[in-house]
């Protein structure tokens, strides 16, 4: 049996983020990001820290936290010399949190699926919840564009316009979109460190986690989160392979139970999306529970060499994520939910 291969080294996954994940969507974190993997000696400062504080969001998030603007690398670069320390100190004390609501514009499809074919109403759990956002996919609302002017509204019923997020999705193949939002009805999340919307440090960390120029997410940030402050979601703080089982006890006996996650399993090394895939198929034979994952290549790569998401080739996803229901894949979307690209045969 041959070797495992080695992982790319710290400048080549700052590379790949600055040619493959930033581009479109920040120029200031390509340029930034490219130009980091082209300077050695702040490479050499970066492995100092720990494989899984090496990431390239993290380390930008945790420089726009403490006040870097917006600029060329040169300027960003005398910042970091100056900041290092509390650079440094984010890194370590934090992780890459980012709560986009703009995912359950992507998880929405298969949701409302599970509830009709269920004929229930949903209860939902997340692992690596960060602060729960994405828990309230009944509570936003959704424009998915299909081209050529065809866009499907769905809105909360009840809700003011305003009060709420709308979440924008161009769309591409035979994504069975719902006519109405599924019921939501008991909702709880995992992470190792639960973030509070009601602290002004953990809400201003989400908003460093989001990129530079994307104002519309910071704005669709603060309204996900006012929607969340009316209703606070179940947190539990721990590992997701230590505390799912007994959170999934909680749930309503009478509701179609789903575990979901988005952009978590690459902080398991194989052993433990092992464990959690055999935990999620306990559940499933226990609870009937059902599994969606949302998951890409290169949110931080592997320590063991491992691929988070095998089922797909990196060339075509193209820093999409794989979008699996009970473990097949289903469709491809944008890390956001920007996009949603169905690969799932459509029904005969």
């Amino acid at each position: 049996m041959s070797p495992a291969p080695e992982p790319p080294g710290t400048a080549d996954w700052y590379r790949h983020f600055g040619t493959v994940d930033a581009p479109g969507n920040s120029a200031c974190y390509a340029e930034w990001s490219t130009a980091i993997a082209d300077d050695p000696e702040l490479i050499s400062r970066i492995d100092e820290w720990p494989h899984n504080k090496r990431q390239p969001l993290l380390m930008l998030a945790a420089a726009r936290f403490l006040g870097a603007r917006i600029g060329p690398y040169a300027e960003f670069r005398s910042f970091l010399d100056t900041h290092w320390d509390g650079v440094s100190r984010i890194v370590l004390s934090r992780s890459t949190q980012t709560n986009e609501a703009g995912r359950c514009a992507a998880l929405l499809p298969s949701l409302a699926r599970i509830a009709a074919a269920e004929g229930r109403p949903l209860a939902l759990i997340e692992v690596g919840a960060s602060a729960g956002l994405t828990l309230y996919p009944d509570r936003y609302g959704y424009e998915f564009d299909g081209g050529s002017g065809a866009v499907t509204r769905l809105f909360p019923a009840g809700a003011a316009p305003g009060t709420y997020p709308v979440l924008s999705c161009a769309t591409a193949g035979p994504v069975p979109l719902p006519a109405a939002l599924p019921a939501v009805v008991w909702r709880a999340g995992i992470d190792l460190n639960p973030l509070d919307i009601r602290d002004p440090d953990d809400v201003d960390w989400l908003e460093a986690l989001i990129w530079p120029e994307q104002d519309f997410r910071r704005e669709r940030l603060r309204q996900a989160i006012a929607v969340a402050r009316t209703d606070p979601p179940l947190l539990v703080a721990g590992d997701l392979n230590e505390q799912l089982v007994s959170l999934a006890e909680q749930a309503p006996p009478e509701t179609a139970l789903v575990v979901f996650h988005s952009a978590v399993m690459a902080y398991l090394d194989a052993a433990g999306r092992e464990r959690f895939r055999d935990t999620i198929a306990l559940l499933a034979a226990d609870r009937g529970c059902h599994w969606i994952s949302n998951e890409g290549h290169t949110v931080i790569l592997q320590a063991d060499g491992s691929s988070v998401v095998p089922e797909m080739d990196e060339s075509r996803l193209r820093g999409r994520f794989l979008l699996l229901e009970d473990g097949l894949p289903v469709a491809m979307a944008g890390p956001h939910g920007q996009s949603l690209e169905w690969i799932e045969a459509a029904p005969a």
